[in-house]
């Protein structure tokens, strides 16, 4: 969020609506709000994390169920009364809903969708996709009158294009999460890709969606950034490289340690494809 507020948003003359004040307001309240997801997912996966994980097992060895419920409570009001508090301090009221969806979203996936084949993934990865678009909601579209004017609309359209790779990297990763926690998800009567149609399908998957994303890098690469050399060196050298060599590990993963390095190294493309911002201002 700061690199788009500050290395991009910023850098291209887009007229913002967010004063830092606010912007932290935003953050804050978005951390707070998936920190009480996390917390809540914690709580409802218990049983299968003492098969999947469970040397990072929280709740009821470090802390109990109760005191964590307590906890994804404060954590998730805290988080939808800031964004409650931004909403009016900018003018519109109607946004404040965003965190209230967002947070029910979270507690229907840690109870409920992630249970359901599919659903679970595109929940989450919608989720994670949908942060870049709040800087759009809540740093754009305040200040829009009458006209949208061009900087407004490019810088838009490109939030738009890296919430899209984020849909597809998180989607891959969560599909990747699975396959490495399907005993566990097995155990507690999950209807999870892999313990609907196995490991070996499940990759097949994983592995077809990589390469639909990589080619979908590589078509962005020619059309926007091809008059580009430095730029252009950038985004093959860290996004569309280490997606190539994912695709590789995904074809031969076997054990869980292979599972889990996959699930690292799409973490860091999809940091390294957020940095992809910084270089956009100066075309």
């Amino acid at each position: 969020m700061c690199i788009i507020k500050y290395g991009f948003f910023e850098r291209l003359g887009v007229a913002t609506a967010l004063g830092t004040f606010e912007f932290l307001l935003l953050v804050c309240a978005t951390t707070f709000i998936a920190a009480g997801g996390n917390i809540i997912n914690d709580i409802h996966d218990t049983e299968t994390d003492r098969i999947n994980k469970p040397k990072k097992l929280l709740v009821g060895r470090h802390i109990s169920e109760k005191n964590a419920d307590y906890l994804y409570i404060a954590f998730t009001s805290i988080g939808v009364l800031m964004g409650l508090i931004l909403s009016n301090m900018i003018g519109h009221k109607a946004i404040a809903a965003v965190f209230i969806i967002v947070a029910a979203l979270l507690y229907g996936y840690a109870t409920t969708f992630k249970n359901i084949f599919l659903i679970g993934n595109v929940v989450i990865a919608s989720l994670v996709a949908f942060t870049p678009l709040l800087l759009v909601l809540f740093d754009i579209f305040p200040t829009i009158e009458n006209n949208i004017l061009a900087p407004t609309l490019k810088a838009s359209k490109t939030i738009l294009h890296v919430a899209i790779f984020a849909f597809g990297i998180n989607l891959i990763r969560e599909l990747i999460k699975d396959i490495q926690d399907t005993n566990g998800d097995k155990n507690a009567g999950r209807n999870t890709i892999p313990v609907v149609l196995g490991k070996k399908r499940s990759t097949y998957i994983a592995f077809a969606i990589t390469l639909v994303l990589i080619v979908a890098s590589v078509y962005y690469l020619y059309t926007f950034m091809f008059s580009y050399k430095y730029l252009m060196r950038y985004f093959l050298g860290a996004v569309i490289g280490p997606l190539l060599y994912i695709l590789v590990k995904i074809f031969n993963a076997e054990m869980p340690q292979n599972y889990k390095h996959i699930s690292i190294l799409l973490k860091v493309v999809m940091g390294t494809g957020i940095c992809t911002l910084l270089f956009l201002p100066f075309l």
